[in-house]
């Protein structure tokens, strides 16, 4: 009898653990496994249409963005995506999309070209006006000077659509 009575005390610590470390992290909603921060009130986002309004316009840049901007917080949190008025929400608009040249040699040619576009957002936070922001997101990617620009140009706008999405997420959920 003496021996079982052990093992009670013994496990009685680690099943105190378990349950407070699985309130913790069950925490109302509030928490969630990718870092996000969200009010457990809010319910819904939404992600206005982000147009081009950069000197240079590339026709499916902002279709591209709004859509992976959208599919970034409906596959990391669990706010319903409505059209407009969303207990958070995200618009704005890319103002500068460009190539330049970049690494240039001895000869004066480039041997990279970089692509560089930059977005500006507005998010509004019901519940937490205080995490409200108006920010500019810039990303780049280089690419050789002797490709097709035109072949490697969706390739591109997905990778830096990708790095801003990321960004913008970050510091509008999970404020880094």
């Amino acid at each position: 009898m003496s021996g079982n009575r052990y093992h009670i005390i013994r496990r009685t610590p680690l099943l105190f653990l378990a349950i407070i470390i699985t309130w913790l992290f069950s925490g109302c909603g509030v928490y969630s496994f990718t870092g996000a921060s969200i009010p457990p009130e809010a319910k819904t986002i939404s992600v206005q249409y982000f147009p081009n309004k950069a000197q240079l316009v590339d026709p499916i840049l902002s279709a591209i963005f709004t859509d992976a901007l959208r599919d970034q917080f409906t596959r990391q949190t669990n706010l319903e995506m409505v059209e407009r008025n969303g207990d958070l929400a995200i618009e704005g608009e890319i103002i500068d999309y460009r190539t330049t040249p970049v690494a240039i040699q001895g000869d004066q040619t480039s041997a990279l070209n970089r692509l560089t576009i930059t977005v500006n957002v507005r998010f509004v936070n019901v519940y937490e006006p205080n995490k409200d922001f108006e920010q500019k997101f810039t990303h780049y990617m280089d690419y050789q000077s002797d490709a097709n620009y035109n072949a490697v140009k969706e390739e591109l706008i997905l990778g830096i659509t990708e790095m801003l999405t990321t960004d913008i997420f970050n510091k509008a959920v999970i404020n880094w």
